[in-house]
C-alpha cells in the first residue's frame, strides 16, 4: 500500500475538508483503499459532501497516528468502475453493512493530484507527492 493510503488506514479516522461556496466543511471519514496505484476514499452520493466534491474537487485531509499527523492536499475524481468499489469493500469489509457494489449509492473517489506531508513534533516533515 502506498504511504498515504497506509497512514490513513492506520489512523482509522481522518478528517476531510471540502468547500461549499466560501464555507469550509470538515467531517470524519474512515474508509481508504489503494487501487490501480491510487488512493481512494468513498461516500454516499446522497450526502452533501458528495455534491461539494462534484462542484469543487479540491480537498484537504488530516489524520493522526500516535505522535504523527498527515496533511494531504489534492483533488479527487469519481471512479465509476465496479472494480474500484469492490477494492474499497475488500479493504474495508464493514462497508458491506452499508452498501452494495451496485446499489447506486456508494461512490469511490481517487486522488488525481495530491501532495502530503507527515509531521511530528520531534522530526522534520516527510513530504510525499504522487
Amino acid at each position: 500500500m502506498n504511504p498515504i493510503a497506509q497512514f490513513l488506514a492506520d489512523a482509522k479516522t481522518f478528517y476531510l475538508a471540502t468547500v461549499d461556496g466560501d464555507q469550509p466543511h470538515v467531517r470524519p471519514f474512515g474508509a481508504v483503499a489503494e487501487y490501480d496505484g491510487k488512493t481512494y476514499i468513498c461516500t454516499n452520493n446522497q450526502k452533501n459532501v458528495f455534491a461539494q466534491l462534484l462542484k469543487n474537487p479540491k480537498v484537504e485531509i488530516s489524520g493522526m497516528v500516535g505522535d504523527k499527523w498527515i496533511r494531504l492536499v489534492g483533488e479527487v475524481a469519481v471512479d465509476p468502475r465496479p472494480e474500484a468499489r469492490e477494492a474499497m469493500f475488500e479493504a474495508n469489509p464493514s462497508l458491506r453493512n452499508m452498501y452494495k457494489c451496485d446499489d447506486g449509492l456508494c461512490e469511490v473517489l481517487y486522488f488525481t493530484e495530491a501532495a502530503a506531508a507527515i509531521y511530528s513534533f520531534t522530526a522534520d516533515p516527510v513530504e510525499i507527492t504522487f
